[in-house]
């Protein structure tokens, strides 16, 4: 993995559609989920490149920092958008975003199931910083995308050093796995985000293990001794997008000024 990079000089060559036209060569929207709104959100496209920030999901918070930094374009992993609004006041953070947006001349994109779905996506992002070879998609479809991804690592590893090393790439402090297996692991499947519809097809390719970032309770039952599952949290397994995000852009406009938000917008604490 090349190291990131985040003080990039400015530019103004660069037009918003350009980096729209960028992420959608690599992540088509077609790809997309049909429950999904990703794409433009917010905000013109014709506009020069102040900066880009990039982020995980929308917030007021993160709208402000993009303002604070002289951002003209925010890119995130979930949308803003997913219902269409039958109006646009203060009545929710979604509408106050789209104002705030609108007011300081910042366009919004999200890259949401399409980046899911993309060959080097997000699942394929989670394999790379777990060091797996041989990556490809756990579940491929017609359309040259996909879901989820599976792989190995270069030694098999146990049940308990595979959760800890896990826990520690992914930078959690617990995760929820059933029973540990006895056999060592080497063959690893996985999925960002809500993935527990892949499951059954970790077990069907013989995965030793999956990992996802959600999964339902009566799920966890039946697969002791079959395949290893570690669930991290929607947020944590989703959290190097940004990253990636930032180094597609960077080889293709390596003068672009971009950063990755500080701020966390995970919604769910642990006490």
């Amino acid at each position: 993995m090349q190291p990131l990079t985040t003080n990039i000089l400015i530019t103004n060559s660069v037009r918003i559609k350009e980096v729209i036209s960028t992420l959608e060569a690599f992540a088509p929207l077609p790809l997309q989920d049909s429950y999904d709104n990703a794409g433009l959100q917010v905000g013109l496209t014709e506009t020069e490149i102040s900066g880009v920030l990039l982020c995980i999901d929308i917030t007021e918070a993160v709208l402000e920092e993009a303002s604070r930094k002289g951002c003209n374009l925010v890119v995130a992993h979930h949308p803003l958008v997913f219902r269409p609004l039958r109006h646009v006041s203060d009545q929710s953070y979604v509408e106050r975003c789209v104002m705030f947006a609108i007011r300081n001349g910042i366009t919004i994109y999200a890259a949401h199931t399409n980046l899911d779905n993309a060959r080097g996506g997000v699942s394929f992002e989670m394999a790379d910083r777990l060091g797996l070879q041989n990556v490809e998609f756990l579940q491929p479809n017609d359309n040259g995308g996909g879901s989820g991804a599976i792989g190995e690592l270069a030694e098999p590893i146990s049940s308990h050093d595979f959760v800890a090393k896990t826990k520690e790439v992914f930078g959690v402090d617990c995760a929820m796995c059933n029973e540990l297996m006895a056999k060592p692991l080497r063959r690893i499947a996985m999925c960002g985000g809500a993935g527990d519809f892949l499951l059954p097809k970790a077990v069907e390719l013989g995965a030793d293990a999956f990992i996802t970032g959600e999964m339902h309770y009566h799920q966890y039952f039946g697969y002791e001794q079959e395949i290893q599952i570690v669930v991290i949290g929607h947020y944590q397994s989703e959290q190097f997008t940004a990253h990636l995000i930032q180094r597609l852009l960077a080889q293709q406009f390596p003068s672009l000024r971009t950063c990755i938000s500080s701020l966390s917008t995970n919604p769910i604490i642990y006490i």
